[in-house]
């Protein structure tokens, strides 16, 4: 898909479709495994290992050119396709009229371009790069073609070596760039302390994540370690994408016999609960049998919209399984991802833990590839950093572990918060691990992926920006009367990190604005600094994810500072507020139609007066 046709719709990586609803599953019969399309499997293998290379085979469904080379005869040929779909392991190739010449070939060699959007990030690369035809396809005039390596090795070999180099010596540079101009700071301290102890704060605070964050490594995988899980899907007006979330916590790499799947819908008022019931009747017809869904698989539906909170203790509270995890409807789980999460609860004092949430849509356009950046950056080195002590302070909402028996413990609490008097509807997740949080470990778990869908018009975006921003100011005040319990890194980070950005707005405002009025002074220093903090958030993505959206890292920070910064004063005074703004909960119908009921009589007033003026005249 093209960005143009993107401007109406999602761009999403198109995974080839296995023709069963759950290949991933273990076979609870023995009869196949779920590791390989082909059957491959080796008992001498460690389970991480296994699903590395289960990974490399998955298919992508893309259209691009492919030059072919080729020998036949003692004679070597060179002739155009188009690739069909696309794996790290070979590719399917559409030949066309010189089919009758290739098929009989075995031997190619290749040279292809992988457009950004065709394969999961850090792809988009040119290959060159044989291969051997190991199938033919008559009805489709293609080939099937097994490359001499995987996509990853010829990265590794031909890009990533030295892209990682100069990745890495560009996040250096701009590190040592930030530590200088902080030096630079406490020469001129005396001259105004106040706004220099910021800097000097805000410095430290940015450096010591991303060092933390380096520092960072995820629970590896007891293979034999499989405590009994729910997931929980909390459902309301997502007809589009709820399909594909139940499927993704289903068809995981988890035995059979220990997970479980409950939907609750509160209430929605499109097609969301037909297509609920549409996909399970599927799973009881086709898989129903040998993976018992009627068992492991409950949809619930809410007498009357209660909320998301609501929703989601419903589901809790209809399972008896040790851990319960909690999943977006618009978010998408990687086949492995519940066998990842659950390992760091290995930890019996560990009570709640967080995957890490990409952006399944990030090519539709430049919002998206910026929020991809953001996503990456805050999940792999912000919440990295925290989890290095077991002190992350938002176990996100697209994807999060619980120890059921806490969750059922806080259950009251959390639907019945309020704050200065008002009933607290969003910010859910940062509700639960602060309960969690005050009493028990709260953890990352890197290798536990989903991806989700983030909006793709800024007006959209804004609103779940502000959204997200009352809910962090709230819960951040909520946080801070107990994290100074917590490792002295932790805490000290975390009431840093609640100072910064609330102060941000009146910095920004002092320094390009104040002082160039007042003092004539341009803002050289301060500009420079804004240009460093983006560049290492750039290097950062390049060097971690070697992505072409590297890029849209500095736009965001740029975005940032000239659109999102500034909502962070109307949280000030509005973070008591209760409406969504991106869906009609029941506050936000309560406040359209008191903003209805406020448009009328000011209306009813100005006729009023308008009457009353003609009367005069009259």
């Amino acid at each position: 898909m093209t960005k143009s046709q993107g401007a109406d719709q999602e761009v999403l990586l198109r995974e080839k479709k296995d023709r069963r609803l759950l290949p991933h599953v273990p076979d609870p019969l023995g009869q196949r495994t779920n590791l390989d399309r082909r059957g491959k499997y080796s008992e001498a293998e460690d389970f991480t290992t296994l699903l590395k290379e289960h990974a490399l085979g998955v298919r992508y469904i893309s259209s691009f050119p492919v030059k072919l080379r080729a020998e036949k005869g003692g004679r070597v040929f060179k002739i155009k396709g188009e690739c069909r779909d696309i794996s790290d392991t070979g590719m399917l190739l559409a030949v066309k009229d010189d089919y009758d010449q290739v098929k009989d070939a075995k031997n190619v060699r290749l040279s292809f371009k992988v457009p950004a959007g065709s394969m999961p990030e850090g792809h988009e690369a040119r290959f060159r790069i044989s291969g051997q035809i190991v199938r033919s396809v008559d009805q489709q005039q293609s080939v099937g073609i097994e490359f001499s390596q995987t996509l990853p090795s010829y990265l590794d070999r031909h890009k990533d070596r030295y892209l990682l180099v100069c990745a890495g010596i560009s996040l250096a540079f701009v590190s040592l760039c930030v530590v200088l101009m902080r030096a630079e700071s406490i020469i001129y301290f005396k001259y105004n302390a106040l706004l220099y102890t910021y800097s000097l704060i805000a410095a430290a605070f940015l450096l010591t994540r991303y060092l933390f964050g380096s520092l960072y490594r995820p629970v590896a995988i007891n293979p034999d370690f499989t405590p009994s899980v729910t997931v929980v899907i909390p459902c309301f007006n997502e007809e589009k994408w709820i399909q594909r979330t139940i499927l993704s916590c289903l068809d995981q790499s988890y035995p059979v016999d220990k997970l479980k799947v409950c939907v609750v819908d509160d209430c929605s008022t499109d097609g969301s609960v037909d297509k609920i019931q549409e996909l399970l009747k599927q799973l009881k017809n086709k898989e129903g049998d040998r993976y018992r869904v009627s068992e492991r698989v409950k949809m619930l539906v809410q007498e009357k919209n209660a909320g998301k909170r609501a929703a989601l203790v419903r589901g809790v509270e209809q399972t008896d399984t040790e851990l319960v995890m909690f999943v977006d409807s618009d978010s998408f789980l990687e086949p492995d991802a519940v066998r990842n999460l659950v390992q760091p609860f290995q930890d019996p004092k560990m009570g709640g833990c967080a995957g890490r949430c990409d952006v399944a849509n990030t090519y539709t356009n430049a919002l998206t590839e910026m929020q991809s950046v953001r996503y990456y950056i805050a999940f792999r080195i912000m919440k990295a950093a925290e989890g290095v002590f077991d002190a992350v302070t938002c176990l996100s909402g697209p994807l999060s572990c619980y120890r059921r028996e806490l969750v059922m413990k806080y259950k009251d609490r959390w639907l019945n918060q309020r704050f200065l008097g008002h009933k607290a509807t969003f910010g859910d997740d940062r509700a639960m691990t602060n309960f969690i949080l005050s009493h028990y470990r709260c953890g990352y778990q890197d290798t536990a992926v989903c991806s989700t869908i983030v909006p793709r018009q800024h007006r959209v975006f804004l609103k779940q920006q502000m959204r997200w921003k009352r809910s962090w100011l709230r819960e951040s005040l909520m946080a801070g009367r107990f994290m100074w319990r917590k490792e002295p890194y932790a805490a000290i980070n975390f009431y840093i990190g609640l100072i910064v950005p609330i102060m941000a707005p009146v910095v920004v405002v002092y320094n390009l604005m104040y002082v160039p009025l007042t003092q004539h002074i341009f803002p050289r220093t301060f500009l420079v600094g804004l240009l460093l903090m983006s560049l290492m958030m750039s290097f950062a993505q390049l060097f971690l994810r070697k992505s072409t959206t590297w890029t849209f890292g500095f736009l965001f920070c740029i975005y940032y500072e000239l659109v999102l910064l500034w909502q962070m004063p109307i949280a000030w005074v509005t973070f008591w507020k209760s409406t969504w703004g991106t869906r009609q909960t029941p506050s936000d119908v309560a406040a359209q139609k008191k903003k209805q009921a406020k448009q009328e009589q000011r209306q009813l007033k100005r006729q009023a007066r308008t009457g009353g003026g003609a009367d005069e005249k009259a």
